[in-house]
């Protein structure tokens, strides 16, 4: 209910709105009205109460919640739940058992701190409290199994178009799963599937993108940055998930209705890699050379010194400098 008291008064832009009309939307008493805005007070949250009047939300809050997700999603149509956790070991391991579990397509799992988040090959992501958005979708698309790595590339656009919706920075994306802002990672995807031999059961797809650090620990300062330290001020992250979400969605669809075709010009629009030399480290080699293009299947093309064209399915890139 405290959700639906958020999204009034967040829709009511800084104007009053009387607790009458809340009860009535609400379908509660105004008694239960004004406990539930205490509540929101002590959480922080700046209420305005006038008489005859009613009340007003002053100032946005920097808070991740399950009401202050909800309040904000009224407007999507494929995100309808949210599993919150303040701290967690990992947003990825609470969506693989909620998936097990039989969770719908389109849960949301969202923790304000992670303690042992992590990216790619098991590599460690620091996932501190009230600074960044850790997040994980639960999808039960209707592909071939073998399409599932595509999602990491649907992903990787909504990503960039949300932060350049909010934010007006011009993001990039570092094949196949990083996302990056004058040359530093700031956001990194890690999908995962849950399949039968001849079908998917759930993908999982994690997000995680550093918001509002002001510095980071000395393994990662040099090659990590955040959104405030680039644009020099901080950034609301309960609006930024909704905008990720909304940018995923009709994204998504388009790719399920429409096939991979539509997405390619868009990641490719927002590639650091395309038309690049590189280096591709993958499990049983390196290969260096230019980067042609993804094909219809988002696998990276690599022509290499001898004009031989290399399908790379999964390496860690090195772009060269220009």
């Amino acid at each position: 209910m405290k959700a639906s008291v958020l999204q009034l008064l967040r829709e009511g832009n800084g104007q009053f709105i009387s607790g009458e009309k809340i009860s009535e939307q609400l379908k509660c008493s105004r008694t239960m009205v004004w406990k539930y805005i205490d509540s929101l007070r002590k959480e922080g949250y700046d209420i305005e109460a006038a008489s005859n009047k009613g009340y007003r939300l002053l100032k946005g809050k920097d808070t991740l919640s399950n009401h202050e997700l909800m309040s904000r999603m009224s407007e999507l149509s494929h995100f309808q739940d949210v599993i919150y956790q303040e701290s967690t070991e990992s947003t990825q391991m609470i969506a693989q058992n909620a998936a097990n579990e039989g969770a719908q397509e389109g849960t949301v799992v969202v923790a304000d701190q992670q303690v042992s988040g992590r990216g790619r090959l098991g590599r460690v992501w620091h996932s501190p409290a009230k600074t960044g958005i850790w997040m994980s979708m639960i999808l039960r698309p209707k592909v071939d199994f073998r399409k599932a790595p595509q999602l990491t590339l649907v992903t990787a656009v909504a990503a960039v178009r949300a932060i350049e919706h909010i934010t007006t920075l011009e993001a990039e994306i570092k094949w196949p799963n990083d996302i990056l802002l004058n040359g530093k990672k700031i956001a990194g995807i890690l999908t995962e599937m849950q399949a039968d031999p001849d079908q998917i059961k759930a993908v999982i797809i994690g997000l995680g993108m550093n918001v509002n650090q002001s510095s980071f620990p000395d393994g990662i300062k040099d090659i990590a940055t955040s959104l405030s330290i680039e644009a020099d001020r901080t950034f609301n992250r309960a609006e930024l998930i909704t905008q990720i979400l909304k940018e995923f969605e009709w994204i998504y669809e388009a790719y399920l209705t429409k096939g991979f075709s539509i997405i390619k010009p868009l990641w490719e629009a927002r590639s650091n890699t395309i038309g690049k030399m590189i280096k591709a480290r993958t499990t049983q080699n390196v290969i260096e050379g230019f980067a042609e293009g993804i094909d219809e299947e988002g696998v990276l093309l690599l022509r290499d010194k001898h004009g031989e064209v290399h399908k790379i399915y999964s390496a860690d890139i090195d772009v060269a400098k220009q």
